[in-house]
């Protein structure tokens, strides 16, 4: 059986999956496309609500069977909140999720970092890959109860005087519609495509402000400690570009929007053409009711945009040997595969370190690539948005700058991975 850490994954058989979640909670179920919505209010399983192709409640049981879930879904979203309504997760046990095969056997468990306030939590997802269905651990929270994942979802959830919920029709989120429609107006300006909102970009959001409306200031981490990249990743996005803004004090969506174009670098952003997604969410402080804001605009990761991402830096690399009289550098797939490890890695482990947490260095993973370069050197970097602004950063800096301009080199791999609490992960990793 696998033990699942937030954003690991695990191959599914084929056949009906059980997950439960022993204890006092409720366990709910969203099937949805790739684009994280839901097609009607069909697709919200839930205690007042049972059943959808597919998928099923039973006691403290879902069971999921892929291959008869409606036509287009993609995705199912689990989803774990106390069974008795308004009660914070931090005030029950912790949560953990099990589940089992056809044919009985344990495939994972996952038990995610401890909630506090949150009264709900985005447990794990199932969701296909080309031909093949998977498992993602992910342990996003929400302090604003099934309504709000609803929301995001693209499903309405009314809450009745017993407590219980009601799934209605699909309804549009005034706050995310209104900041869909002036973006959009803004990107047009500029020649750039608009954006869609996504349902997990947009959990992110809300539960980033959630965070700072409970603590009554802005920042780019909760009081758990969990950034807002970090929040993008566990719950299932993996990210090329990445971008935010932050604000406190708009009343609506079009004051935000307002306030973002209001600078050089924050319009920027909202103009950026790399981004093609957005999510956005508005929570208000109970206490001094100030409305705090969190947009967040992304690209998908994929395997060409990662290959154009290393190609560019690569590019930056030799042009900066070319303009102090050295020959280029060669890319190299083995010190390539070692260098995303590394970034993988330092996102993974939440380290930022030239020494990996089991004592390996450069070299070491290097050789482990299969790589037989006799002399390696290693570049890395966090935080940074782009090919460009890493490499003008490296060169910036001494050291940095003697590994580009090291004569002796002549091949190099490049590694990029979002998340973590910069949000950017970069590896140059050197041969010769």
């Amino acid at each position: 059986m696998s033990e699942l850490v937030p954003g690991g994954n695990l191959a599914l058989p084929g056949g009906v999956l059980t997950l439960r979640v022993p204890g006092p909670f409720d366990v709910s179920a969203l099937v949805t496309d790739d684009g994280g919505r839901v097609r009607d209010d069909g697709d919200f399983v839930f205690y007042n609500q049972p059943a959808a192709p597919g998928a099923r409640l039973g006691g403290e049981a879902l069971t999921v069977d892929p291959a008869a879930l409606r036509a287009g879904a993609s995705r199912v979203t689990v989803v774990v909140s106390p069974a008795e309504p308004g009660i914070p997760l931090g005030r029950l046990p912790a949560p953990a999720l099990l589940v089992t095969g056809p044919d009985g056997r344990p495939l994972a468990r996952f038990t995610p970092p401890r909630p506090q306030h949150e009264t709900v939590l985005l447990l794990a997802e199932i969701y296909r890959r080309g031909p093949v269905w998977k498992l993602r651990a992910l342990g996003q929270g929400y302090a604003d109860g099934l309504a709000g994942i609803a929301r995001d979802f693209g499903v309405e959830v009314a809450e009745d005087t017993a407590g219980s919920a009601a799934a209605g029709a699909d309804g549009a989120d005034p706050v995310a519609g209104g900041f869909l429609r002036l973006v959009n107006s803004a990107r047009a300006g500029a020649g750039s495509p608009p954006v869609v909102l996504d349902a997990r970009l947009t959990a992110a959001a809300r539960a980033h402000c959630g965070g700072m409306a409970e603590r009554g200031r802005l920042g780019s981490e909760g009081a758990d400690g969990i950034s807002l990249y970090q929040r993008v990743t566990a719950g299932g996005y993996a990210y090329l570009p990445i971008g935010e803004h932050l604000v406190s004090g708009p009343r609506d969506a079009a004051e935000f929007v307002e306030y973002c174009l209001s600078g050089d670098r924050s319009r920027r952003t909202v103009r950026d053409p790399a981004f093609t997604e957005a999510g956005v969410a508005c929570v208000t402080d109970g206490r001094s009711g100030t409305p705090y804001w969190t947009a967040v605009w992304a690209g998908p990761l994929t395997p060409a945009g990662l290959a154009r991402t290393a190609a560019e830096v690569l590019a930056l690399t030799n042009a900066e040997r070319a303009a102090a009289g050295l020959p280029p550098l060669a890319g190299d797939p083995l010190l390539a595969g070692a260098a995303q490890a590394h970034s993988t890695d330092m996102v993974a482990r939440a380290f930022y370190s030239h020494t990996s947490p089991d004592g390996s260095e450069p070299w070491h993973r290097a050789a482990a690539a299969g790589s037989t370069r006799r002399t390696v050197g290693e570049n890395i970097a966090c935080g940074q948005r782009s090919p460009a602004e890493v490499v003008r950063g490296w060169m910036d800096s001494p050291g940095h700058r003697a590994n580009i301009l090291k004569p002796a080199f002549t091949h190099l791999g490049v590694g990029f991975a979002g998340g973590g609490s910069a949000g950017t992960y970069w590896t140059q990793l050197f041969g010769a």
